[in-house]
This record gives C-alpha cells, sequence and structure tokens, in this order.
C-alpha cells in the first residue's frame, strides 16, 4: 500500500477511536478493550495485517508508556498526592515484590509452570496502569488521599516491574542480592536525573520568551524525554525519570501550562490509540483460546490474592514505620483498584523479544497476560464506582480542579476549582457569606438547573449546585479544608472542631 492508503487508514482508525472513547465514557465499557479491539479487526484474522515483530511492539511500547507516565506526572495535583508519597512508594516496591511472589508460587504450584516463567509472569503482572488509573479514578469523586496514593502509585511502579523482568529475561538471572542492588541503582538514578532536569527546564521557559505560544507545550514534552533519554543512558529508570520530571513541571509557575497539560493530553490519548491497536495487531485469536484457563486462573490469583496480600502487607509495613495508617475500607478499594492495562502487555513483549527466553514460552505468557487484562479489566473498570460507594469512600462534594488557559489566572499565581453539592452535604442552605472563606479566594459563579449567575453575598447554596471558586495557589488548600469541613457539620463547622481535613 502507498503512503496515501495508509495515513488515510491511520487518521480512519484515529477518528473511530475518538467515538469510541466517547461510547465507552456513556458506557462505563474501558476504552482500551475498543482500541484492542481494533487492532483485533486489522490484524491476521481480520483485515489480515501482518505484524508479528514483539521487537518493534516492545520499542513502541515504551515509548508510548513514557508519554502516557509524562501526561500523568503533568496532570497530577501535587498538593493531593504529596501526602500520599511514601505510602505510593511502599506500595510502588515492597508491594511490587509481594505481588511478584505471590503470583509465582500459586502459579507455579496450580499451573505447573518453572520457576523463571513463574516469576517472570509475576513481574509482567506487577504493575499497574497509568493510564487506566488515570482516566477511570479522576472521574471518580474519591478522598484525595486515596485517589492520590492510587496516582502516585501507578506512576511509581512501573520502573520496579519494568526492572525486574529485564533481568528475569536476561540469560543469565542474577542472584537476589544483585538484582536488589541493579533495582536500587537504577531507581535512584532515574530519581535524580528527572529531578535535576525538571527545575532547570522550569527555570529556562521562565526565563526565555518563546515567540509563540504553541512552543511551551512541545519544550514542556521535550524536557520530560530528555529526562527519560537521560536516565536510560545513564543504566538509570527511565519510566521514574520522566514521571518525576513531569511531576515537577506539572506543578511548577511556567508559562502557559495549562495549554501544556492538554497538549500532553492529547498526545497521551494518540499514544494510547495506537499502543493498544498495535498490541492488538501482534495478538494472534487463533493461538489465545489455549491461554484462556490459564490466563483466567493466574488473573484470579492476582486480583484475589496478589494484589491484597501486597496492600496488607504494606500496610503493616507502614503503621510499623508509623508512616500512614490504612483502614480496612481503604485497603480493600486499593486492592481491587489495582487496574492492568497496556503495560502487562507490553512489558511480556520483552521476554518474546528476548532471544534468552524460549520463543513458545514467552508467545504463551504473552496471549495470557493479553487474556488477563481483557477479562478483569472488563470486570474491575466499571464495578469501581459501586465498590466505592459500597465502601463509603465516595466523596461528591470534594473540589475538583478546572483547566482553564487564562492569562490573568496565571498572573495572579491562582487556581479555578469546582465544587458540587450532593445530597447528603451540609453545604445547602448555606449563605456564601458564612463560607468565610479566605480573602483571596471567592465564589465567582454557580450553575443551579442548568443556569449560571453570579452570586451575592446572601445567596444560599442548594443541594446539586456546583460552585466555581477562585483561589491564589496559597491559601488553595485552606478553602479546600474549609469547604470540606462545612460539607460536613454545616457553617459551624468550626465549633465542632471540624477541620475539613
Amino acid at each position: 500500500m502507498g503512503l496515501d492508503v495508509w495515513l488515510l487508514l491511520g487518521a480512519v482508525i484515529v477518528i473511530a477511536a475518538i467515538v469510541a472513547v466517547r461510547v465507552a465514557h456513556r458506557s462505563g465499557l474501558p476504552s482500551l478493550l475498543i482500541f484492542l479491539g481494533f487492532g483485533l479487526l486489522l490484524g491476521e484474522s481480520g483485515f489480515g495485517l501482518q505484524f508479528d515483530s514483539p521487537e518493534l511492539a516492545q520499542q513502541m511500547g515504551l515509548i508510548a508508556l513514557a508519554i502516557i507516565l509524562a501526561e500523568g506526572g503533568l496532570t497530577t495535583n501535587w498538593s493531593h498526592v504529596k501526602g500520599s508519597i511514601p505510602t505510593a512508594l511502599v506500595l510502588a516496591t515492597v508491594g511490587v515484590g509481594v505481588s511478584i511472589a505471590a503470583v509465582a508460587v500459586p502459579v507455579h504450584l496450580i499451573l505447573g509452570m518453572d520457576w523463571r516463567t513463574a516469576l517472570l509472569l509475576g513481574a509482567i503482572l506487577a504493575s499497574t496502569d497509568a493510564a487506566a488509573v488515570f482516566s477511570v479514578l479522576r472521574r471518580l469523586p474519591l478522598p484525595s488521599r486515596l485517589a492520590g496514593i492510587l496516582e502516585a502509585e501507578s506512576g511509581f511502579n512501573d520502573a520496579p516491574a519494568v526492572i525486574a523482568v529485564v533481568l528475569l529475561s536476561a540469560a543469565t538471572s542474577p542472584s537476589l542480592g544483585v538484582a536488589l542492588v541493579e533495582v536500587v541503582f537504577e531507581l535512584v538514578v532515574g530519581a535524580a536525573v528527572g529531578l535535576a532536569v525538571a527545575p532547570l527546564g522550569t527555570y529556562a521557559l521562565r526565563r526565555i520568551a518563546l515567540p509563540v505560544s504553541g512552543l511551551y507545550p512541545i519544550a514542556v514534552l521535550a524536557l520530560a524525554f530528555v529526562a527519560y533519554a537521560g536516565a536510560m543512558l545513564l543504566h538509570g529508570s527511565g519510566f521514574l525519570a520522566v514521571y518525576l520530571a513531569a511531576l515537577v513541571m506539572g506543578n511548577s509557575r511556567m508559562p502557559h501550562r495549562a495549554a501544556s497539560r492538554g497538549f500532553a493530553e492529547g498526545v497521551a490519548w494518540l499514544a494510547q490509540i495506537g499502543l493498544f491497536v498495535m498490541l492488538g495487531m501482534l495478538a494472534s485469536p487463533s493461538e489465545i483460546p489455549a491461554a484462556i484457563v490459564p490466563g483466567l486462573v493466574a488473573g484470579l490469583i492476582l486480583v484475589a490474592v496478589a494484589r491484597p496480600a501486597s496492600i496488607v502487607v504494606s500496610a503493616l509495613l507502614l503503621r510499623l514505620l508509623r508512616v500512614d495508617r490504612l483502614n480496612w475500607r481503604e485497603q480493600a478499594f486499593l486492592s481491587w483498584a489495582g487496574l492492568r492495562g497496556a503495560v502487562p502487555i507490553v512489558l511480556a513483549t520483552i521476554p518474546w523479544a528476548a532471544t534468552s527466553v524460549n520463543e513458545g514460552t514467552a508467545r504463551f505468557v504473552f496471549n495470557e497476560v493479553f487474556v488477563i487484562v481483557v477479562v478483569y479489566t472488563l470486570v474491575q473498570g466499571p464495578t469501581l464506582p459501586f465498590v466505592a460507594k459500597v465502601l463509603g469512600l465516595t466523596t461528591p462534594s470534594e473540589a475538583r480542579d478546572l483547566e482553564v488557559e487564562s492569562a490573568p489566572l496565571e498572573e495572579l499565581n491562582a487556581d479555578l476549582l469546582q465544587v458540587r453539592v450532593p445530597p447528603t452535604s451540609k453545604l445547602h442552605g448555606v449563605e456564601i457569606f458564612e463560607l468565610r472563606l479566605p480573602s483571596d479566594a471567592q465564589v465567582t459563579l454557580i450553575v443551579r438547573d442548568g443556569r449560571t449567575f453570579v452570586p451575592a453575598e446572601s445567596t444560599r447554596i442548594r443541594v446539586d449546585d456546583q460552585l466555581l471558586v477562585v483561589t491564589t495557589a496559597a491559601c488553595r488548600t485552606m478553602v479546600e479544608r474549609r469547604m470540606r469541613a462545612i460539607s460536613r457539620r454545616g457553617k459551624l463547622a468550626g465549633w465542632y472542631g471540624e477541620k475539613g481535613t
């Protein structure tokens, strides 16, 4: 086929995928499954387009994951995740190790896999998927602490999982001690590179006046890849470097920050579409039936044993270290919310591309992982809102960011927040002046019954109202806590000792 035909085909796939995102959003079906379906339709059992290069799939997949992690870091609110970082780091390190072992042992005993393959499968499945977590959880009204743990964990745990898969796919696997030293070294180097590139890049962007505003988003994404490639050249973790660099830049006051986030989000969606379609084309439908039963068994072990075990062990360690206390409801939700997506499928291409792993074994592992991702994403993703509600973890009145590209907001160093008033909120009946927000914060607009108006000091807040609050960055935390406190205890929240934390 000529270049024009390929361009037309690619454009049609992207447009169809964008329509599919809308359908998936309304139906609750994870969009990644639709993208994988497009790939299967285009592949050998559909339109017959041949793609059988695990090496190319691995290289393109890792680049796509780096883009997705960069977008995740840029759009993560540091004020929401900073208190969750220690917990997320434990889940992303100790939790990953526990998950690998908790998958490998039952798989070895039940499915009869040799130890190396069982450990390899455990390592491939150990990482939660950043794209799946960001796309699903950011639509859920979860407490900021719990959402922060899940977001930060999904950003951090790719790095240890990738290192473990690479080590287990090598011709000679190192001893446990050597492997741990190598993991620590790569993580430290990756963190150092990411934390070095981001401040320097942000400083340069603030000092250099670019002639066109559209260049700033491109520069931000390029800086993220400077961190990724730099860490890889120094034998560090590129994934950790790109995530940390993007996290720092996304939470720094730099020109056209909202536009940079929007650009990164668009590029990340394009990367997701291309990644899942490519992985769907790589899969061979004729080989998948043989992997269904083993895949379902391994997936059940992952969901019912390994993920809960990693959460429980991490929670016990956090309690012993007096770092954090996760109650049983939070542990239950964290166990169920360990979404898998593109990451395990991409990681499964690493042993397939390695000459040291038997090709038949590697293809079978890939097919197993494909089955696990499809089935358990279909089971877990749509049920997360129900699980959160049953566990009593939903917080509909939690303030959310609204991204607005506005020069006045940037000049004022201000943020725009959206607060919805749910039926159970004690914000109902409170007058605007009774909110007693800091002087640098203001309720600028109320959306009620499909209409908008500017509130007066005496305007009473009603159930189902949406409040738009402009606040400076310095008093944002105070505003969020005040709104949370009144939502819980009413306008006399202070008298009851409610701080909104």
